[in-house]
């Protein structure tokens, strides 16, 4: 099967927040800020964890972002700066397959030129 986005240039990115007010926070400046065309704010999770030699269980809210390649560098700076953790989950993933109508609207929505 051949991709449709010959260049990967989209992204999936995924973001763990301890609060529900702090990722709608996040979120809503990311789109705001044209870093992201969307988020989802998935709020009732848990995250199992190792950190500094314990296992940690903290509830979450996990934010996941469509967003450019090119975008994703400023993004990656703007959750730094206003996420609470010392170590941010921050993580992307390439879309390789997506509906034409949905990447020709993200490209208009999300600033930064194809890489």
């Amino acid at each position: 099967m051949e991709d449709n986005v010959d260049d990967k240039r989209y992204l999936v990115g995924f973001i763990s927040f301890p609060t529900v007010a702090e990722a709608k926070k996040v979120a809503q400046a990311l789109v705001e800020e044209r870093l992201a065309a969307c988020v989802h704010v998935l709020s009732g999770i848990s995250a199992i964890y190792r950190w500094k030699g314990k296992i940690e269980e903290d509830p979450q809210t996990l934010l996941v972002v469509k967003t450019k390649r090119a975008a994703w560098p400023t993004l990656q700076e703007r959750v730094k700066a206003l996420h609470s953790d010392e170590v941010p989950e921050l993580i992307a993933l390439p879309i390789v397959e997506g509906l034409p109508a949905y990447l020709a609207w993200m490209d208009e929505v999300v600033e930064g030129d194809a890489q």
